[in-house]
């Protein structure tokens, strides 16, 4: 079996006759669609928009999806970089006509439009006017469109290449960064030690090029919020999120509230390991127990597609067709971009799912987490384009999900040693979904508030980091020993229309969490409910999704249900812990 992805499903190669096609009909369909502003509010003209529309999504997405997963497995591939930008400019060419079209379906008065098409795309309608007073003229927009292409994406593609092309020296020996950071899983304790200050000691050849990539991305959120007349970076986030002020403050609030539970879910693990002054950071991962928890692919995968099968036949048959097709790229080499993703082609019904694979069982969580996102595509495939494209903090639902549904099933059949292993994994990973996440939140929203007196310096941009670990974690961890480079490598601080993506894995992990809640109470039947509620994602916003499995996302007991839930998994452990 082939352990890097086929992309053939999309195209052979970027010569491939139906790439230029398609290339060629994008700018065709573009061109066509400068007509509707022109057109009188007659619903006939919006249903033919919307079909149009619903259309080009697919077509750029599959143009772009081929570039993008081309160039995440290659940062080096100067051919898919070159598309890359060929696309963007090409659509930024359609910024000044795609503000028109937007005023144009503000003008409708939707209370009069009957046809189930247009009904069924209401919820995107009303979004289109309601954030038609962020729209400036014609010729701003076109002009914010084109500056992209040269600024923040051009930023975006630096620091990939700088991150991926990192060597890090160690004991004489050069690794690619991805390697490096899956030796914080190792058993041995040199080992981790030596990894850690090798990639703390890489980043410094990096740093400034990497710094300014973060400086002009946020300084450009910060102009384009101002320009739009947004309150803030983040009140757009929550806009493009479909999500309420109200529901990110009971939830970072609940977060907060579970730091001491946390801090002392650390300092229980630092002792046990002689620790007195909390976990060294390169340690946080160090194994608690000696068991075999060595899952090579094979192992791992037919592992997921077991547990998924035990929650409905739909979602492991979906696991196992993802990877008997090779929609998974799965080891670490030079050149791959780090970390692990899932792409969902709703384009051609599929998805595509990155891994750095190391044969540890927290690499069996991650290929879990992301098929469980690729589920999640898989339950919109009968969705238009436009009803597909669900928002952030959803999107990290049904991945969250997946592990817990894998963990679970793992303990059942585990000894106490396995048990432990498992639940050490299950903790660490709500330790960086609500600790790390938290600190993240931090961070950035420190960041932007400093960038915009000014770029920060490589000190500055450290400092906060530091900061903002050190009040997350509290003495859980060793505060000389934290991780000062971690907006380094993620690449979630770099996307310049994205901001603030970090409260979305909280907001997933505990909505997760809640559904298993659900599954537990409602049995195998759940699983119905389950897809429907994936199905609704791309067409409602957050609230209302979570009402319709009877979930309130602005009630603090619901959160802090959840996190009740995690403290009953600290319980356990520390029980298995005394007894080992």
């Amino acid at each position: 079996m082939d352990k890097k992805w086929s992309l053939k499903e999309l195209y052979t190669s970027f010569e491939d006759i139906q790439f230029q096609n398609d290339l060629k009909e994008v700018e065709t369909i573009l061109n066509d669609m400068r007509k509707y502003p022109l057109l009188p509010n007659e619903q006939s003209h919006l249903i033919q928009y919307l079909e149009e529309e619903n259309h080009l999504d697919d077509l750029v997405e599959k143009l772009y999806a081929y570039v993008s997963l081309t160039m995440n497995a290659d940062t080096n591939d100067y051919e898919a970089i070159k598309y890359a930008s060929v696309i963007e400019t090409l659509l930024a060419s359609f910024a000044d006509a795609s503000a028109k079209i937007q005023k144009w379906i503000a003008q409708f008065d939707f209370q009069q439009l009957t046809d189930s098409y247009v009904q069924d795309h209401m919820f995107v309608l009303n979004e289109i006017k309601q954030q038609n007073k962020y729209l400036l003229d014609d010729q701003s927009e076109s002009v914010l469109a084109n500056m992209k292409t040269t600024g923040s994406s051009s930023w975006l593609k630096y620091k990939d290449q700088l991150i991926s092309s990192l060597e890090v020296i160690m004991d004489g020996k050069v690794y690619p960064l991805t390697e490096v950071l899956n030796m914080a899983y190792s058993k041995d304790k040199e080992i981790r030690k030596k990894a850690y200050e090798a990639e703390i000691a890489a980043y410094t050849s990096v740093e400034h090029g990497i710094a300014s990539a973060l400086n002009a991305i946020k300084g450009e959120a910060i102009t384009v919020t101002q320009l739009r007349g947004y309150d803030s970076v983040l009140q757009r986030t929550l806009i493009d999120s479909r999500m309420s002020q109200k529901t990110l403050d009971v939830l970072l609030a609940t977060m907060k509230k579970a730091l001491p539970m946390f801090e002392k879910y650390f300092q229980t693990k630092a002792q046990y390991l002689g620790y007195q002054n909390g976990l060294p950071w390169y340690d946080m991962y160090a194994p608690i127990v000696d068991v075999n928890s060595e899952y090579d692919y094979e192992k791992g995968s037919q592992f997921v597609i077991e547990q998924f099968s035990s929650f409905s036949q739909n979602l492991g048959d979906y696991a196992k067709m993802a990877i008997e097709k090779n929609w998974i790229d799965v080891y670490p080499r030079q050149g791959k971009v780090g970390g692990a993703f899932c792409n969902n082609l709703h384009c051609i019904e599929e998805s595509r799912f990155l891994l750095n694979y190391g044969n540890d069982f927290s690499d069996v969580i991650t290929m879990a987490h992301e098929l469980g996102h690729g589920f999640h595509g898989h339950c919109l495939n009968s969705q238009t384009a436009m009803n597909a494209n669900y928002p952030m903090p959803i999107a990290e639902t049904a991945s969250t999900f997946c592990e817990t549904i894998v963990k679970k099933a793992a303990l059942k059949n585990a000894s106490q040693a396995e048990q432990l292993m498992i639940l050490e994994n299950e903790l660490l990973d709500c330790a960086q979904v609500i600790v790390d996440i938290y600190s993240r939140f931090l961070f950035e929203s420190r960041l932007i508030e400093k960038r915009k007196e000014g770029p920060l310096s490589v000190a500055e941009i450290k400092d906060l980091m530091i900061e903002a670990q050190k009040e997350a974690y509290g003495h859980g961890l060793d505060q000389n020993t934290l991780h000062p480079y971690m907006w380094t490598w993620k690449p979630h601080y770099y996307e310049a229309d994205y901001a603030f993506y970090n409260f979305p894995y909280a907001f997933g992990l505990l909505l997760a969490k809640g559904l298993y809640g659900l599954y537990l109470k409602e049995g195998n039947q759940f699983a119905t409910t389950y897809e429907n509620f994936l199905s609704l994602t791309g067409k409602m916003n957050l609230e209302d999704v979570g009402k319709s499995v009877g979930i309130d996302l602005t009630s603090e007991d619901f959160w802090q249900n959840s996190i009740d839930m995690i403290q009953e998994d600290i319980y356990l452990f520390e029980r298995l812990l005394r007894e080992v």
